[in-house]
């Protein structure tokens, strides 16, 4: 089975709850080798405090490798915490980043498959060291590779050219090169992570209205636009740009298997809107790592009300990516070798060897 590694987030914040919620039905071990790294007393606490915390039962082990199959396991951080739901604090931060690179180490050893992060606080975890803007670039300064964030559901799948960046930085990260690797990275994403065939690909525009012509800013015609036909003379399905607001108002994301936003709110706010239960999953890097599409919610920690739902897709989509990224790897490990009808209109129909047939 499955080692699924889970991490519990700000301690104060909705981390620990949905994780209990999401594993308080019995059906989820039957399914993975669940693997929490967190504080023991944190979820004894939270167990307590939810009615859902009656069918959650956690079993603590020294190291991931003695966990065990259709048992709840945790690798306990062993702080002596103190938990003050719904509250901002520097041991809350530094919890949370234990956990993660405890996850982290035991995931590049392998001795689990993949990892689901509960919420951090960027803020506070930075007084533990942490050093990163977001689990994204702690990924993938730990494992390498340049990551793409993409938010998932089965609605659509949102991926940005810039993440973590100030607003006021985002136009001069738009290059053509960036923008015809984000695509590239999109469609291998889609292939290998997510088993479609040959995917299409939407790309949103930097400016109101894309630019209207240049009229509105000269990135869409200059950098965007040029990079779309590159990608599409290389044999990517890739279409646009389209005017962000208009794109998502009528709906044609239904059309496209992914969508690639230029920034942060632009693809979030319109995803997190009609996706209320949307992953975030961190694509090309050569390890597994989902999350919740939500943050620490401190407004309502500690209440028993936070929505599992994301937690529990989160779980799901990492599942499927690691067998999906199996699966693609056996059956492109001996590819066949390509045949002379590949060439289409190239090849006649008088040229072609047919086995000789006897008539009945």
């Amino acid at each position: 089975m499955i080692r699924v590694g889970i991490t519990q987030g700000d301690i104060n914040g909705i981390g620990p709850e949905v994780i209990i919620k999401a594993l308080a039905d019995s059906r989820m071990c039957e399914l993975f080798v669940p693997v929490i790294y967190g504080s023991s007393k944190v979820f004894a606490y939270y167990k307590r405090s939810l009615a859902d915390g009656e069918t959650f039962s956690f079993q603590i082990v020294d190291d991931a490798r003695d966990a065990r199959p259709r048992r709840i396991n945790l690798v306990d951080t062993e702080g002596d915490v103190r938990i003050e739901a719904g509250t901002s604090t520097a041991e809350g931060g530094a919890e949370a980043v234990k956990a993660l690179r405890m996850a982290a180490d035991d995931l590049a050893e392998g001795i689990i498959d993949v990892v689901v992060t509960a919420p951090i606080n960027k803020e506070n975890v930075q007084a533990a060291g942490f050093g990163f803007t977001g689990h994204t670039e702690f990924f993938a300064d730990r494992f390498g590779g340049e990551p793409l964030m993409v938010m998932c559901s089965n609605l659509m799948k949102v991926g940005l050219v810039t993440i973590h960046v100030p607003v006021s930085a985002v136009s001069g990260m738009i290059t053509k090169e960036r923008v015809e690797e984000r695509i590239g990275q999109l469609r291998r994403m889609l292939k290998e992570d997510f088993a479609v065939v040959e995917p299409r690909i939407a790309v949103l525009g930097l400016n109101p209205h894309a630019g209207d012509g240049g009229v509105i800013g000269v990135e869409d015609t200059e950098i965007i636009k040029p990079a779309i036909q590159d990608a599409s003379d290389g044999g990517t399905l890739a279409f646009g740009p389209f005017a962000a607001d208009g794109f998502f108002a009528s709906g044609n994301y239904r059309k496209y298997d992914a969508v690639l936003a230029m920034y942060h709110d632009q693809g979030l706010a319109p995803f997190k809107t009609l996706c209320p239960a949307g992953v975030n999953f961190t694509a090309s890097l050569p390890v597994v790592r989902t999350s919740p599409d939500h943050g620490v919610a401190y407004d309502i920690a500690g209440k028993g009300v936070a929505d599992c739902s994301s937690m529990r897709e989160a779980i799901y989509l990492a599942i499927d990516v690691y067998r999906n990224r199996q699966c693609f790897a056996e059956i492109t490990a001996n590819p066949l070798r390509r045949y002379e009808r590949e060439r289409g209109a190239d090849v006649s129909v008088k040229d072609l060897k047919l086995p000789e047939t006897q008539d009945e």
